[in-house]
This record gives C-alpha cells, structure tokens and sequence, in this order.
C-alpha cells in the first residue's frame, strides 16, 4: 500500500483509525516500512492515544507468536543443549588421554636417551683400542707394506705400488721408530719409482702401435652398427606409413609392433683396452708429470693422425675408401673414450683441435676424389659410406656438418650423372620400342607393368590376354624413372637435409621435362615419323603424364613424407604440365600427318567428272579411300587416346576435308560444274555425316562443351545446301545467313556461282528444264547481288 493511500485512510476521521489502519499498521510494521504518516495523522485528528492502543496490541500479539514459537520448539533447545554437554565430556577424555600417551613416550625416550650415551661411550672405548693397537702394529705394517709393494712392481700393477711408496713416505717414515729401516727406504723408494715409470712408458708405446691397427675395425664395427640403425628405422618408418595407408583405406585389421629390443645401440660392442693409457696417465700423475704425459699423448696422436688422412698411393679412392673412412672414425671413437674417462688426459679442447685438423683435410680429399668421379654410382657409394660416417661421429659429439656441406655440394654433379644415364637410357628404350599397343597374356606381366604404376584404368583385374593403351616405353620409362627417384633419395637422404622431399621433386621434374619431354618431342619432331607411331606416342605420353602421381607419391615414400600430404598441390609435380603440353604437339602433329595422309586421297578428287550428264548414285571414288582411312584412324585412337584428344583428331581431320572439297570447286581445274556434280558431293558429304554422328556418341558425355563432329563439316555443307536449295537467295536474308550458311564467304560463293552452269535442255522434259534454268538465274542473281554489296 502506497504513503499516499494509508495518509488518506488515516484522515478519514475515528472510524477509520479504528478500522481499516489496524491492518494497514500490521502490514506497515512487517514490512519494516515508515510508521510517520500514521503517526501524523494520528496527532492530526488529536487521538494519539488510539495509535498508542494499536501498538502495544501488536506488540502483545507478536509477543504471544513468539512464547507459542518457543513452546513449539522447546524439545528440541534441551536435545541441543545435551548434546552441547556430552561433546565437553569427549574433550575432557581427549584431553586426559592425551596427557597419558605424553606421558609414555617422554618415559621412552629417557631409556633411548640413556641407550645412546651408552653406544657414544663404547665407540671412545673401541676407537682408543685401535690407537693402541695401530701403535704396537706399526713396524710390522711397514715390512708387509715393502712385501707388498715389490709383489705389485713383480706384477705389473704400478699404480698400488706407486700408492704403497706414497703411503710409506707420508704416513710411516715420519713416525717410525727404527732409524735403519727409515734410511733404507729412503734409499730404494726413488729407485723403485724410476722402474715403474720405465714400464708404463713402455707399455703405452706398445698401445699406441696397437690402437693405429686396431682403429680400422672399431670404424668399421660402429660404421655398421649406424648402417643397422638406419635400416632399423626404415623398415619402422615402412611400417608406420603402411598403418597409416592402413587407416585411411579404411581397414580394420591394423597390426601396431613396436620393437623394444635393439632400438638404441650404444658402443658396448666396440671393445678396446685402454688400460695401457689409463694406467700411464695414472702414474705419471702420481709421480707428478702429468703435463708432461698431456703434451706426449697429444703429439703423438697427432702424428698418428696426420699419417692416417694420408690417401693410399696402391689402390684407387674408390677401392680403399671405406678403410680409409673407418680409420678415422675409429681414431676419433678412441679419442671419444680418452675424453670421456681417461680423467682429463684430452680436454675437449684439444679433441676439437684435432678434429677440426681432421675435417679440413678430410673435406679437400673428398672434394677432390668427388671431382674426379664421372659416374654417378660410385659418387652414391662413397657417399653413403661417408654420410654413416657423420651419423657414427655425430653419436659422439662431433660437429660433422663440413662434411655434409660436401656432401651437398656434389649433389648437382651426382644428379647430372645420374640424368646423363637416364637419359642414354631413355633415348635406347624409344629407340627400341615398336610403337605398338602392349599386350600382356598373364597376372604378373599386368602387376609387373601397370599396377606397379598405377596406370590401371579399372580397379578390377582384367581379362587376358590384356591389349594396354600404351607401348612397351611406358613401363620401360616408368621403371628408370622410378630407379632415379630411389637414387636421388639415398643420395639426399641422411645429408644435411631434413626434409628433401622438395630437392627430391625439383629433380625429378628436371628429368621429366628435360630427358624425358625432350626425348618424346625429338621423336614427334621426327621427319620420318608415320602417323600410327605419333598416335602411340600421343597414347603413351598421355599415360606418362597419370604415372606422374604414382612418381611423386613414391618419392614421398622415399622421403617419409604421408601420402595425404601430396595428394593437393603440394605433391603436383611440374612436369605434369610440361608433358600436357606436348601431348598437344603430338596430337598436333598426328593430325597433320593424318591430314597430309588424306591428302592423297583428296587428291582424287580431280578425277571427278564435275558436269556430269545425270546425279550420282553413289559417292565418289576418292571417298571411299576417305572413309576406310578415316575407319581405321578412329579405331584406332578412340581405343588408345583419351577422348579430348581422340575428338581433336578427328574433328580437325573432317573440317580438313570440308575445306579440301571446298578448295577443289574453288581450283582451276574446276572449270564448270553443274547441279549434278554438287548433288555427288551432298552423297560424300551424307556419307562423312554418318561416320561423324556414329563417332559422335563416344564423345557426346566425355568431352564437355564439344560441338557436334559433324558441324566441322559446315563449309562443306553449307555451299552444298546453297547451290541445291530452291530459293539460293535466300541468302541475302540476313537472319537465315547467320543461320544456315554462318560458315561460308560470299568471296567463294561468288567464285563458285560463276562456275555454276546449265544442264543440256534436252536432259529433261517439260517444267524441270525449265526448273534447272530458273535456279542458274538465281544463282547468278546472288552472284551478281554479292558482288555489288562486295
């Protein structure tokens, strides 16, 4: 209820405070609300006693909710409050329980407490019992220490009898107590000291003669350990994309093995003693020449070294490289280990320095030796060995990276050879080959030659024998492609490239377009090449250009690249546009080699009788050649070349010869002809329709936007339709011009209106005569016509 309201109930005099502001002040005081403009208006109407009523009413009757509130809930206030009284019970137990466990265990502790000064006691008991006895002991630990020392120097164990002199000298002579036995060892310590140090250098000279002999096999037993990882982490990697192709063909019998054991080779099988330089460094240590010992290691290692890059003057690089690699490997293995635990006899500076003196000579000899190789299998082989060479050194630290660097600068060399090959190659594979359909009688001719690129059109096996598209080239190309790609990859892999996928790629196009395309276009080129030979090789370029995918795919799986990720652009090789390309010069120049073909048999057209005295009932001679020819042309290409190019061919050969019959009426061997002999060329022209509308369906769905082959025709046609139509000048209209005879110049049809003649009036009778002549009016009408718009 608004201020407003309650003020206005309040004015309304006695009744209405009595009344209705009773509720209006209960509900006023529960809702916390402003009691001022009831008190207002109380004082207002002078009653403030009645308010004063209605108040201390209200308040008796809460106070009388809330005795009954208390009444209701009293069970529950004294449940509450025993509760409250048995929790201060448990604490007071917890309390006193507490107490008591203290109590126990600060008594335990008293007794350990009293255990310990015990156990101290006893230990001073024991250890002044030592001193007593280390005292009466101590001459006679003297003479056993000499007895000991002569057995280890009998033994060659130098370093004990080196520690049994110090300890005598340090520990005993000081505080022994016969004088004759100090003056003796004072005599024979230096003397025995001498004689060790003669032995040790002797035997670390005989280790190093050993260690140059022994080097060669450590290089070569962790060079093949590198090889064995190597192929280990194909065959995983073969086996990890084999999942993977797996996984995404949908298979559900994926098989995950991961091989635990031999995963991680250390040199634990290279077992060389180091003992000689161990126990050397050790006692020149001890005899305080340890510098000196540093400065003689390092020399004459050095000296080994510099004997070692010595390349052999009996046996060519090619022959002696592996030894001459393993030497050094091995030399640096050893000196690996000398770094690691010989105790700081090589710092690692100096195990720098002369690797650095390695590589340098190193890098000139391979420089060398690679410049001097023109084949590209023996650069493969020495590099293969030198790149398990980075991979065994870098095991151990060393910066292999100058050789690699090498290694990358003879990749061009290797490739030109190595496309110098394939390129003698290639040319005796065309040179070869037959230029004919292939055809395969058994399973593994088809596995061996088209699934194993990819070229199966079909994803089920065909019958056999089985007739391919293409010519033996194809398989035979595809297999020294394929062979290069392999090379190019051991060549690039474990180089200085992580990922040579795209080195991989560049090359491989490059032996596309450049061997390849090059040696298909000088075939096409040829002056000698026949027009069943250009077809195939069209075929077969056209087949070389699908085998480019499976190209590329297997160079990714060369190079451990996924397949999904050169199936987009990525994977396109540039190639594929190259011989798209020339696929274009081919089918250009089998069309001009089947046009110069037909050409013969046009050239019998000028044996047709051009006035002739009634209509032809069949075509002409020179057609019938035509159409085999053309039979035959279509067979073929329709069933080796895809449909564009099979559309090109013979849309190009028929508008050829619509416009040879054209050229023919327009020559000058054609003086005069006449109705008739326009009616013999409609039969040709009928004739060449039928054969372009039965070729027609095989092209109507495969070749999108293509026109009708019949309207290559059109010239032809249209000139025929002109001079047999029965009103010719209709031609001028021109809305029907565009329409039915779009194709044709007036130039020409003036030309061949002018030689558009009569027909002998007693060749009919009646109304036809009459007919003929009216159209030779006509005709010279529209001759006459074009030549005044001309």
């Amino acid at each position: 209820m608004s201020k407003a309201k309650r003020v206005g109930a309040a004015e309304n005099g006695d009744g209405g405070l009595m009344g209705v502001d009773e509720s209006a002040l209960a509900l006023t005081i529960s809702n916390g609300e402003d009691l001022g403009p009831f008190i207002r208006a109380a004082f207002e109407i002078g009653k403030p006693e009645t308010l004063v009523h209605q108040l201390k009413s209200f308040v008796k009757k809460k106070e009388v909710e809330i005795e009954d509130l208390c009444k209701l809930h009293y069970s529950e206030f004294i449940r509450a409050v025993d509760e409250l009284r048995y929790v201060l019970v448990d604490a007071d137990e917890l309390k006193s329980g507490l107490a008591e466990e203290n109590k126990q265990l600060q008594e335990v502790g008293d007794a350990l407490l009293r255990m310990l000064d015990a156990l101290i006691q006893s230990h001073g008991t024991k250890k002044n019992l030592m001193q007593a006895i280390d005292s009466l002991n101590m001459c006679t630990a003297v003479v056993e220490l000499c007895m000991r020392v002569n057995e280890h120097v009998m033994n060659d164990s130098y370093y004990p009898a080196l520690k049994g002199l110090d300890n005598m000298e340090r520990d005993f002579m000081p505080v022994l107590p016969a004088r004759a036995l100090r003056m003796l060892l004072e005599r024979h310590i230096p003397v025995c000291r001498a004689l060790i140090e003669r032995k040790v250098n002797k035997e670390f000279n005989d280790w190093l003669v050993h260690i140059r002999s022994a080097s060669r096999e450590i290089g070569q037993l962790s060079i093949g350990q590198a090889s064995s990882a190597r192929q280990r982490e194909e065959e995983l990697r073969g086996r990890q994309r084999q999942a993977e192709e797996q996984s995404r063909s949908g298979s559900k019998e994926l098989v995950y093995m991961l091989e635990m054991e031999d995963l991680d080779e250390d040199d634990s099988q290279l077992k060389f003693d180091l003992t000689p330089v161990y126990r050397a460094y050790h006692i020149n240590t001890c005899l305080g020449m340890q510098d000196q010992f540093r400065e003689y290691y390092f020399k004459n290692r050095q000296l080994q070294l510099n004997s070692d890059l010595q390349i052999s003057t009996t046996q060519s690089f090619l022959e002696s490289h592996q030894s001459y690699f393993a030497q050094l490997a091995g030399f640096f293995i050893v000196e690996d280990r000398v770094l690691r635990s010989a105790g700081g006899l090589m710092t690692s500076a100096r195990t720098e320095q002369l690797w650095e003196s390695a590589i340098s000579k190193v890098t000139v000899v391979m420089e060398d030796q690679f410049s001097r190789m023109q084949d590209a299998n023996h650069l493969l082989l020495v590099k293969d060995y030198v790149s398990l060479l980075g991979a065994t050194l870098r095991r151990y630290g060393y910066q292999v990276g100058p050789l690699l660097e090498v290694l990358d600068t003879m990749r061009d060399k290797y490739h030109e050879l190595l496309l110098a090959d394939c390129r003698y190659r290639i040319s005796d594979v065309l040179a070869n080959d037959k230029y004919e359909q292939m055809m395969m009688r058994k399973e593994y001719e088809y596995n061996m030659n088209v699934l194993a690129f990819h070229l199966q059109s079909m994803d089920v096996m065909p019958t056999f024998p089985y007739i391919a598209p293409f010519s033996a080239t194809v398989p035979d190309c595809c297999r020294i492609v394929r062979s290069f790609i392999e090379d190019s990859v051991s060549f690039l892999a474990y180089g200085g490239h992580i990922d040579y996928y795209d080195l991989v790629k560049r090359y491989l196009d490059k032996l596309l377009v450049t061997v390849l395309n090059e040696a298909l276009l000088r075939l096409v080129r040829s002056p000698t090449l026949g027009v069943s030979h250009a077809m195939q090789i069209a075929a077969n370029m056209t087949v070389l250009e699908t085998a480019c995918d499976y190209f590329a795919q297997h160079a990714a799986k060369l190079c451990g690249i996924p397949t999904r990720l050169v199936e987009g652009p990525h994977g396109v090789l540039a190639a594929q546009a190259t011989l798209r390309n020339s696929q274009a010069v081919a089918h250009d120049t089998m069309i001009k080699l089947v046009k110069s073909k037909v050409d013969e048999f046009m050239n019998l057209t000028m044996n047709i009788n051009w006035t002739p005295d009634e209509q032809p009932q069949v075509a002409n001679d020179y057609l019938n050649d035509v159409y085999i020819y053309l039979q035959t042309i279509a067979d073929t290409s329709q069933e080796i070349l895809p449909p564009t190019a099979f559309y090109k061919v013979i849309s190009g050969v028929l508008e050829h010869i619509s416009r040879r019959i054209l050229e023919t009426i327009l020559s000058e061997d054609v003086k005069r002809f006449n109705i008739y002999a326009i009616m013999g060329i409609d039969t040709d022209l009928r004739m060449l329709e039928a054969f372009a509308d039965e070729k027609q369906a095989s092209v109507h769905e495969r070749v999108l936007g293509a026109q009708p082959l019949k309207a290559f025709l059109a010239e032809a046609r249209q000139i025929v339709n002109l001079f047999t139509a029965t009103q010719p000048d209709l031609y001028l209209n021109p809305v029907i011009r565009e329409r039915n005879y779009g194709a044709l110049d007036p130039k020409n049809i003036i030309l061949i209106g002018e030689k558009f003649k009569d027909l002998p009036e007693k060749m009919f009778g009646g109304g036809r005569g009459a007919r003929v002549a009216a159209k030779k009016k006509l005709i010279d009408a529209l001759t006459k016509r074009l030549k005044n718009d001309g």
